[in-house]
């Protein structure tokens, strides 16, 4: 019980719970970030599992009840306490905000109890841990390689290959190993459990719509999710064919392609450039020293104090570099807690994408190490401003390269057209995500979800983004969508944080326009930033934004934003690709 005149109690207690919190997690994120660069390793597994499972118990159990409690305190009486004890507002106003937030969907004291202590035996984390495991002992046959390849040197292929041939034999191998083995069937299981239960939360929790639980988390409007959305469904959508049917011309002229399909949409481009490529190895790969070198660079030019801060983690061997079989796919930042992360997971393997994933991921770094002042309750940033450090990591990067191709425009165009590729893959793809998600979550209200009805599910969303191939008669710049019908099974973010993927879209539509602010008012732009940075989880992003000028809230600020960032990319590459003769380009 809360006396009246005890604010010092409540901040005292708040405080205790944060220790608590912070010695859970660092053990949690030891035991993840090994376990996660070594899936082959059983006793590990069960070690991690038997810590979550107590940790639960531990948190149903002791704890849960804490933050409940909290939320249910009337605002009138958190009033008092701050008055009476200013540094629960100084230190945990955030934390305080976000829990009263939260409780109008808190249910009660035993089933929140009941939900922590099963999560780890009966929730949906078993079957998305068996999934991860399964899809990182993958092996592919392609013909570039003798022995058979894991997924993440695949990709890599599929990407950065010139040869059309190699990236079509590349996707075939990926949906077909995806579709022929059971690796499907354990995706449907463990995205139907996912849904199920986002479903059934969001009934019990009284969520209006499918992505409010999402939102609310993230402090943001379903309102603007939903212009968002909007905008990237009309405005997104076009540049994108406008786009894939300008790479399909230059592709048919540079490499003889007779048919665009799906596998060349990221196919890199082969336009000869008037100097060599120093950055690349005899092997044509970027060796690790240069990407770092290029990233460094690249953050100098702009921020000293974040290109510190990554010279700093890779002589302190914070990231985990090679993409090594038995190792989680993909990428990721874990900043771990204030003092011991941050720490980061990478499956280098010399491409420019991968230079890009390094930029990326050390962004989140730097924006750890910025925020982690505010203390671990409070360092998290929303989602929706989770992605700003990192896609500015790659921005400026960009930039820097770009300015080296200044004198040389077939490099230059190179450089624009993986921008926009990577743009692209992050507003325009990733709503198609969140498409596809929707479809799913909606035919989980009426049973488990099958492999043929997400299949279906996965195909409504390309051609509702891409349109409908050419083959059938479609508006759609690629001929045909062959070997792409189990594509879904492989996406991590449908499983681990449902509806997380239109942040990408958000982060990378800010960050353009945040770029665009720089290069219009530099002055005092970097401090800016790094305060915003630095405030981690404390400001809603109306409220982080607002001293750049940018209102998120407004209704047209999305379509804005998509022409001014997607839109000068498009015009700058339409109007070199036009110079150099590439008839059918703008």
């Amino acid at each position: 019980h809360l006396s009246d005149d005890k604010g010092a109690q409540l901040l005292a207690a708040i405080e205790e719970y944060e220790r608590i919190c912070v010695s859970r997690a660092t053990v949690a994120s030891y035991l993840s970030l090994s376990y996660d660069t070594q899936l082959h390793n059983d006793g590990l597994k069960k070690r991690k599992g038997q810590v979550s499972q107590q940790q639960s118990a531990v948190m149903g159990d002791f704890l849960e009840w804490f933050t409940l409690d909290l939320a249910a305190l009337p605002q009138e009486k958190i009033k008092e306490l701050i008055e009476s004890t200013p540094d629960l507002s100084t230190k945990y106003q955030a934390f305080l905000d976000d829990i009263q937030r939260s409780q109008p969907h808190d249910l009660s004291k035993e089933v929140e109890r009941a939900l922590t202590v099963r999560s780890p035996y009966s929730g949906t984390r078993p079957l998305v841990s068996f999934l991860d495991k399964e899809l990182s002992l993958m092996k592919f046959d392609i013909p570039t390689h003798n022995e058979p390849i894991n997924m993440e040197v695949l990709l890599s292929q599929l990407s950065s290959s010139k040869d059309a041939t190699v990236r079509a034999a590349c996707l075939k191998s990926l949906n077909d190993g995806l579709g022929n083995t059971s690796t499907a069937r354990v995706a449907a299981l463990s995205l139907s459990a996912v849904a199920g239960s986002w479903l059934i939360e969001n009934q019990e929790r009284q969520y209006s719509g499918l992505r409010s639980r999402r939102n609310l988390s993230n402090n943001c409007p379903d309102a603007v999710v939903d212009s968002l959305l909007k905008a990237v469904r009309s405005v997104g959508v076009t540049y994108c064919k406008r786009y894939y049917a300008m790479k399909k011309t230059i592709l048919q002229q540079t490499q003889g392609l007779d048919t665009f399909r799906w596998s060349d949409r990221n196919a890199p481009m082969d336009i000869q450039t008037a100097n060599r490529d120093e950055t690349k190895t005899a092997e044509g790969k970027i060796s690790w020293g240069q990407a770092v070198s290029m990233v460094e660079s690249g953050y100098r030019k702009f921020s000293p104090k974040m290109a510190d801060m990554f010279v700093e983690m890779v002589k302190e061997e914070r990231i985990d570099v090679p993409a090594a079989d038995g190792k989680k796919g993909g990428a990721y930042c874990s900043g771990v807690v204030p003092g011991i992360g941050p720490f980061q997971l990478l499956n280098f393997d010399g491409t420019q994408h991968d230079v890009s994933t390094l930029a990326h991921e050390s962004g989140h770094a730097c924006h750890d190490i910025l925020a982690y002042k505010q203390g671990y309750l409070q360092y998290h940033p929303p989602l929706t401003l989770a992605e700003t450090a990192s896609i500015f990591g790659e921005m400026i990067v960009f930039r820097d390269l770009l300015a080296l191709a200044q004198e040389d425009p077939r490099e230059r165009l190179t450089l624009l057209m993986s921008k926009i590729d990577d743009v692209i893959n992050s507003v325009v793809r990733q709503c198609s995500f969140d498409r596809f998600e929707e479809l799913a979550h909606t035919a989980r209200d009426k049973g488990e979800l099958s492999v043929e009805e997400l299949n279906g599910a996965w195909s409504q969303a390309m051609v509702e983004y891409y349109g409908t191939p050419a083959r059938d008669g479609g508006d759609s710049p690629f001929d045909d969508y062959d070997d792409t019908a189990y594509l879904w099974s492989y996406v991590p973010h449908f499983h681990h944080v449902p509806f997380y993927v239109y942040s990408y879209a958000f982060a990378d539509l800010v960050v353009g326009s945040l770029y665009n602010s720089f290069q219009k008012n530099p002055d005092g732009f970097e401090e800016r930033l790094l305060d915003l940075l630095s405030a981690g989880g404390t400001r809603d992003f109306a409220t982080a934004l607002a001293p750049f000028g940018l209102d998120p809230t407004s209704p047209s600020f999305w379509e804005e934003a998509l022409e001014a960032h997607l839109g000068a990319l498009m015009q700058e590459a339409e109007t070199i690709a036009t110079e150099l003769g590439y008839s059918g380009s703008k």
